[in-house]
């Protein structure tokens, strides 16, 4: 395949190629976005290692039903609704590694963002949520935690 039968494909297929452009774009935008994020994205096996090594606050944003039906072990339950970054639990570990954890990943991400905002220094997100966790093989404990 050359340029030319590239351009004549491209010419034919008018909404398939812009469609291919802004996919791309999205996607780079995604990715540059990461990276220049303060709040970096963990995984599974990163977020076990932050909490053995650094001793590092899961704080789970999950309502407290969904929370006490399954949490990662040691992660203290903040419901989204009472979040605030000058919350007492919160306030005690402003210079401490925190990881955020939902159930999705989403939501945390957001929370995340509001903490590098308020001066907290290490702040984590764990990407994919308790999904993932469960995803990755690794245990949920039950109960208030």
């Amino acid at each position: 395949m050359n340029l030319q039968s590239l351009l004549a494909f491209a010419g034919d297929h008018l909404m398939l190629s812009l469609a291919f452009v802004g996919l791309t774009l999205a996607l780079a935008f995604n990715e540059i976005s990461r990276l220049i994020s303060p709040v970096k994205a963990v995984s599974a096996a990163q977020l076990t290692e932050l909490i053995n090594r650094d001793d590092a606050l899961v704080v789970d944003l999950s309502a407290t039903g969904d929370f006490e039906k399954g949490h990662i072990a040691g992660a203290r339950n903040v419901p989204m609704g009472q979040f605030d970054p000058e919350n007492k639990l919160l306030a005690k570990v402003r210079d401490l590694p925190v990881v955020l954890v939902c159930r999705s990943g989403n939501v945390s991400a957001d929370a995340a963002k509001r903490l590098v905002k308020a001066g907290f220094r290490s702040v984590h997100w764990f990407d994919g949520g308790v999904a993932a966790w469960q995803q990755a093989g690794l245990p949920l404990v039950k109960g208030k935690g």
